[in-house]
């Protein structure tokens, strides 16, 4: 008996990673103009226009999500499982 695993769509995988980091900014109560300073702090710079238009649209590269992650100090993702 095999099982099959439901195939998820871009524009599914583009809403969970964008609700994931909205998550964590939410979580920890950092705005996007607070995101913006954070990331200069680690060397990233970045406008608040381009944070606005990345978060909006949930299509951004891994890096952005990692660059994102290690300035609001998350150390951990809950990514769960379905």
């Amino acid at each position: 008996m095999t099982s099959r695993a439901k195939t998820i769509s871009d524009p599914e995988w583009e809403e969970k990673v964008k609700g994931l980091l909205k998550a964590e900014l939410a979580r920890k109560n950092i705005g996007h103009k607070d995101l913006v300073a954070r990331l200069d702090g680690i060397g990233v710079k970045v406008t608040k226009a381009s944070i606005d238009c990345k978060l909006s649209r949930g299509t951004f590269s891994a890096v952005f999500l990692m660059q994102c992650l290690r300035a609001i100090g998350c150390n951990r993702l809950e990514i769960g499982s379905e």
